[in-house]
């Protein structure tokens, strides 16, 4: 059975050529299944795994479908809800060009950053917003956006919206768009309230899963490295760090990935972190510089679990094990990305190999553990080449001092309306000296 063409599925001319000019011509499976029902207007939920392509699957039916509109200042006729920043901002990256071959406008709404300039953008008149719930809230409690010209509303990730808590704002914002306009929702999984969401917001939808959320990608290698100690530890995870391709350390907490990123990048392995204490111009720059290659490792908390698609991560590796496994399934998910192979590696320290054991076998992951160091034949054969040291940091990860305590991914304290702590400048905290606590995340 011969693949279909973007064309056969029915997506417009510009559109077409749009993708062809980025080098995307053939639609991934989910793109295949659920273009043509997008297309001719119908709600759509869809289920698939991270990295399946969802974002063209929505993108492509929501520019066709505003085609030829014209939205009046501060009244889009498009909307898109992600659950985090970092996820907003790479869904306006893929829609910004099919948007431009279209004529739409588009802009993009989150915290954490003054809302003067969005509020500016939405006066000026946009087409299609994409945003996080709690700025969008914030926005439409002042009377600076109206959501009643909506026709196209997306929904992405939203399983998990409703591991952060977000589904009361989420439905506030979806009752507060027309009764008749076209939903689009997509989501691993269907737990946690969100098929609530699908029954009350949903008009007869059409389900197209591909791939089940608990199923690990057929490119993804699973290791699990036991180790004797927090030293044989440590030495195990530089080691890892130090090939030449793009990997991501997840730890627990964000003192440990600040701590391990500027260990790295003193070794000689640029390295920037993400988590919850940078403001948005810090997360900005950090994933900025990893995806341009300048830093070659991000050490992140779980915020880059979900919200964070760069391709070509060729190693993921779990320096503390995660505490349930949607999130070790979730964290993996960020290799093995697009058609490319991966490798996942958890490493475990003696007294986490009853837990790490229990974990995988929810995630449905098989895998003989193997006793290693940093020097073991297994660990080289991953590795790989290891990349020339360099001692010169990149400016990002000079910049990536601890600047905010944020409520929550949105930038905005729901109780209060107002902005985040990082809106309202740095607080000041003393750093915590050697705490075994700190020995045993890996440092």
């Amino acid at each position: 059975m011969t693949t279909p063409t973007f064309t056969d599925l029915g997506v417009p001319a510009p559109l077409v050529q749009s993708l062809s000019q980025r080098g995307i011509t053939e639609p991934f499976p989910i793109q295949a299944a659920t273009l043509p029902d997008a297309l001719a207007g119908r709600d759509v939920l869809g289920r698939g795994k991270t990295g399946s392509g969802k974002t063209l699957a929505f993108s492509i039916p929501l520019v066709t479908a505003l085609t030829g509109r014209r939205s009046q200042p501060s009244r889009p006729s498009g909307l898109v809800l992600a659950p985090t920043r970092e996820l907003a901002t790479q869904i306006t990256a893929t829609l910004q060009p099919l948007a431009a071959a279209n004529g739409l406008r588009i802009t993009t709404i989150f915290g954490g950053v003054s809302q003067s300039r969005q509020v500016a953008a939405l006066r000026a008149g946009v087409d299609i917003v994409v945003a996080c719930p709690g700025r969008l809230e914030d926005l439409m409690g002042q009377k600076l956006i109206s959501l009643q010209d909506v026709t196209t509303t997306v929904l992405d990730e939203a399983d998990h919206m409703a591991d952060l808590g977000f589904l009361p704002g989420v439905t506030r914002i979806l009752a507060a768009t027309p009764r008749g306009g076209q939903r689009l929702l997509f989501s691993a999984t269907l737990d946690n309230g969100v098929d609530k969401l699908v029954q009350r917001f949903l008009n007869d939808p059409v389900l197209h899963s591909v791939n089940e959320a608990a199923e690990a990608p057929a490119q993804m290698t699973h290791h699990v490295f036991h180790v004797g100690g927090v030293q044989e530890k440590k030495d195990l995870v530089h080691r890892l760090a130090s090939g030449t391709g793009r990997r991501i350390l997840f730890m627990r907490t964000k003192h440990q990935a600040r701590k391990l990123a500027k260990q790295l990048t003193d070794a000689g392995v640029p390295s920037v972190d993400l988590h919850g204490n940078l403001s948005q111009p810090a997360r900005e720059r950090n994933l900025a510089a990893f995806s341009s290659g300048e830093a070659r490792v991000l050490v992140a908390t779980d915020i880059a679990a979900r919200g964070v698609h760069v391709d070509d991560v060729e190693l993921v590796v779990h320096v503390d094990p995660p505490m349930e496994h949607k999130a070790y399934l979730h964290r993996s998910g960020r290799t093995a990305r697009a058609g490319s192979d991966g490798d996942v590696v958890t490493v475990v320290l003696p007294e986490q190999r009853r837990d790490t054991q229990q974990l995988l076998r929810r995630a449905g992951i098989t895998v003989r553990p193997s006793n290693v160091d940093a020097n073991s034949a297994e660990v080289h054969a991953l590795v790989g080449e290891v990349a020339p040291l360099r001692h010169v940091a990149p400016k990002a990860v000079q910049a990536t001092k601890p600047a905010v305590r944020n409520q929550d991914h949105r930038g905005a304290d729901p109780r209060r309306g107002g902005p985040s702590r990082s809106a309202r400048g740095p607080r000041r905290r003393r750093p915590r000296q050697g705490t075994q606590r700190a020995a045993n995340t890996g440092g």
